[in-house]
């Protein structure tokens, strides 16, 4: 073994050892398990209520409105508190707000508590995230993919999850009951040993308005970021409607639609700076666009439950690296400071996350959800045409 592959070992077994490393990671990857679960019950809730595509994708929107409006008290609170101890907080009422979907006996109740989810959601993404920055800087090197991944692969778990509920005949609530708990206790094994050398939380710079939307050169790229991140809000909550209504797939086989994509991206972005080292941003942003248009097409045209599966594969593996790519970009801009390039970015694409699935259910109450996962394949070429904004120039 050479020194330098021993070396790049020791740094490795430190990051893993750190107790502020392992605890963002738990935070990602708990955040992502119960979106997840609630993903892979979509249909039940669906059925449960006998809602329409437009009714869903309105419920949806509520959801999507509760994360939204979260995010400024959010980030004040993370000023405030400290981003650790609101990530800490966020996750203890987390777990309990999926379990009040299942008990919601009502349409406007599940409106209500999907706020609530949503909200919470929201604010745990955006104090993780925090808690994530706080943490590299601590350790002095880039750990951010990982972290992410880890929401991929917490997703991907939640959805695995009912898929399993499903075939032992369990209902949403002891579903939820039983995520909640068990993600939870894993999750506050590593939340509550953190010890994060942050600092006292600051004021913020106040004449920073809280929302940032990007132009000139970063409004390109945030549309590449728009453009993918609303494919990737869509999947979560429609990918097993789609495999249950157009498929015709049972109930526990329309959960893994979730569960493969989310296992895919996982995978796709453990490695994914080895694919950039080897083709550059531009190139592999193009080849993941193209990739990501062919898994949404393969799912489109076939009938076939499996041929579908491999389809929504393919858009975990385009999807998956090109928001990492879409931030360093923003970083490196020549005429934005990086704090408010990437956050005008972040705005897009948490933009495009969040409208996702309400606008698959309006496009598919007018048409059809085949159509509807047509525009998602459609704004995938355009991340292909625009791929070249993400070619990075040094700066003078």
């Amino acid at each position: 073994m050479s020194d330098a592959t021993a070396a790049q070992g020791g740094r490795r077994a430190r990051l893993r050892s750190d107790a502020g490393w392992r605890a963002v990671v738990a935070a990602f990857a708990f955040n992502g398990c119960l979106f997840g679960a609630w993903a892979a019950r979509v249909p039940t809730f669906k059925e449960r209520f006998d809602l329409d595509a437009g009714t869903l994708g309105l419920l949806l929107l509520v959801l999507a409105g509760g994360a939204i409006a979260s995010f400024p008290f959010a980030g004040s609170l993370s000023e405030r508190w400290g981003s650790d101890r609101l990530t800490v907080c966020c996750a203890w009422l987390y777990g309990p707000s999926l379990v009040f979907l299942a008990l919601s006996p009502s349409v406007v109740l599940l409106g209500v508590s999907l706020f609530i989810f949503g909200a919470l959601h929201g604010a745990m993404d955006v104090a993780m995230n925090g808690w994530a920055a706080r943490v590299e800087a601590s350790l002095q090197r880039s750990a951010m993919s990982v972290f992410h991944a880890m929401f991929s692969m917490g997703a991907g778990l939640g959805a695995a999850s009912g898929f399993a509920a499903l075939k032992l005949g369990l209902g949403p609530l002891a579903h939820f009951i039983i995520v909640a708990a068990l993600g939870g206790a894993a999750a506050f094994m590593f939340l509550t040993r953190a010890r994060v050398p942050v600092g006292r939380a600051g004021k913020g710079d106040r004449s920073l308005p809280l929302v940032t939307l990007p132009s000139g050169g970063l409004l390109l790229v945030g549309l590449i970021a728009f453009s993918v991140a609303i494919g990737e809000g869509a999947m979560a909550d429609w990918s097993a409607v789609f495999l249950h209504t157009i498929i015709s797939a049972t109930e526990a086989q329309a959960a893994l639609g979730y569960a493969v994509f989310s296992v895919a991206m996982v995978l796709t972005r453990l490695c994914g700076g080895a694919l950039v080292e080897l083709f550059g941003p531009v190139a592999t942003t193009r080849l993941s666009g193209a990739t990501a248009f062919a898994g949404l097409m393969t799912v489109i045209v076939t009938q076939s439950l499996w041929v579908a599966l491999a389809g929504f594969a393919l858009v975990g593996v385009g999807y998956a690296v090109v928001m990492p790519l879409v931030f360093s970009r923003a970083a490196a801009d020549l005429y934005v400071r990086p704090g408010p390039a990437i956050a005008s970015v972040a705005t897009l694409s948490y933009g495009g996350m969040l409208l996702g699935p309400p606008v698959v259910g309006f496009i598919a109450e007018v048409t059809n959800l085949r159509i509807s996962f047509a525009a998602l394949a459609l704004l995938c070429l355009l991340a292909v045409l625009l791929a070249g904004q993400l070619r990075i120039r040094a700066k003078a």
